[in-house]
Order: C-alpha cells, then sequence, then structure tokens
C-alpha cells in the first residue's frame, strides 16, 4: 500500500490506530539507533531512513540510497533492512539474533513482515540499525558498483 504523504507525520495519520501504534514504536528503536548522517524522509510512498544525496549524490537513480524503510502494507507491515540485504555479513548476523530470539522470522530479500510488534524481538532491531555506519555502508554499495563495472 503506497501513500502519497509527503511527510512521516501525513503518514502516520493516515494509518488505523493498531498500525500506527506498532510504526511508531518501530520508528523510535530505528531513530534511537540510526548511525549519525542517516535522515529520515519520504520516499518509495513509506518511511525512509537514507543517505542524504548531500553525502553521496552519485546513485543509479538519482535518488538516496535507502538504508532502512518503514511501511504498513495491505496485510503486514514491513522493515526494510537494505544494509542486511546488500552485506552478508550483516545478514548472517542479523539471521541469528533473531533466531536466538526465539521469534519466527518472516523475511523476503530485505523486508521484514510482521503482522504484531511483538513479532519483531526489538532489540534485535535496534542493534541491526545501528551496525552500519553511513561512511561503511556507502563504501559497501561502491564496492559492489565497481566490481560490476569491471
Amino acid at each position: 500500500m503506497r501513500s502519497d504523504a509527503a511527510t512521516v507525520d501525513e503518514y502516520l495519520d493516515e494509518l488505523p490506530d493498531d498500525r500506527r501504534g506498532a510504526i511508531e514504536k518501530v520508528r523510535t528503536v530505528v531513530l534511537e539507533n540510526l548511525p549519525p548522517g542517516y535522515e529520515e524522509a519520504m520516499e518509495w510512498g513509506m518511511i525512509t531512513y537514507q543517505v542524504p544525496l548531500e553525502t553521496h549524490p552519485d546513485t543509479y537513480n538519482g535518488k538516496p540510497l535507502m538504508y532502512a524503510g518503514l511501511a504498513s502494507q495491505k496485510n503486514h507491515m514491513a522493515l526494510y533492512l537494505t544494509g542486511v540485504y546488500a552485506m552478508e555479513g550483516e545478514r548472517i548476523r542479523f539471521e541469528e539474533a533473531f533466531a536466538a530470539s526465539g521469534k519466527r522470522l518472516d523475511m523476503g530479500k530485505s523486508c521484514v513482515r510482521f503482522k504484531r510488534l511483538d513479532d519483531l524481538p526489538l532489540e534485535v532491531i535496534a542493534s541491526t540499525i545501528a551496525a552500519v555506519s553511513v561512511e561503511s555502508f556507502v563504501a559497501h554499495v561502491e564496492s559492489v558498483r565497481r566490481s560490476r563495472l569491471r
């Protein structure tokens, strides 16, 4: 369910009460653990945490690099962890920590789907968000990009 909201507050106001509470709690965890240099914005119809274009303007689509995203979809809520998707070591660490929490992981490539807040181990989400600095994320993206150009 893509939103046309221009601001995070507008996005949150559109949500049903039960989902708003869960999204707001996950958002708080993300914001409290987001490394310096990332910014919160509305992109792709969801709340995103991204590398500002002022920091890294050379992207394949002219949009900021998305580090994480948060959305309410039709049948679930989703936390998009592109750092986990892009970086093998982060994916392994995330999956192991999630399993150790005793919660069931419902994940696509970067999308962690959840129906209720209780489905997420928030301490794992916090440590995952905190794990990758802007500099490390950009360096990794650029190294992958350079390797594909060879």
